[in-house]
């Protein structure tokens, strides 16, 4: 599976973002996708993520109720539609995808280390 993550910039305090992961490759394949961000001289850190159906979804409680995560899998895209943005969400944001528990999303669904598959990043610059 290869990832796309598209749509960060340049972006105000509270403006708002919609960032885009498109998925190819190993088409059939089902997979949870995971979004996580590393800001300068920071720890990569989980962000959200949803299983194959969509019908679960789990936040970081820094963005819980500021950001939220939808897919669609007929287009092989998975969208992160930020709101609200601050100053301390500037960060390189990356998608990556679990093929091993594309329901349950895994255990370890905030670590790096339960996806299989990541794309490149997407910069989110957020000025105060």
């Amino acid at each position: 599976v290869q990832l796309q993550a598209s749509g960060g910039g340049l972006v105000q305090a509270g403006d708002s973002l919609r960032l885009s992961c498109a998925a190819s490759g190993r088409t059939g394949s089902r997979y949870a996708l995971g979004w996580f961000r590393q800001a300068p001289g920071k720890e990569r850190e989980f962000v959200a993520v949803i299983s194959w159906s969509g019908g679960n979804v789990i936040y970081a409680d820094s963005v819980k109720g500021r950001f939220t995560i939808s897919r669609d899998n007929a287009k092989s895209t998975v969208y992160l539609q930020m709101n609200s943005l601050y100053a301390e969400d500037t960060a390189v944001y990356s998608c990556a995808a679990n093929v091993r528990a594309p329901d349950s999303m895994g255990y370890y669904y905030n670590r790096g280390r339960q996806y299989d598959y990541w794309g490149q990043g997407t910069l989110v610059t957020v000025s105060s």
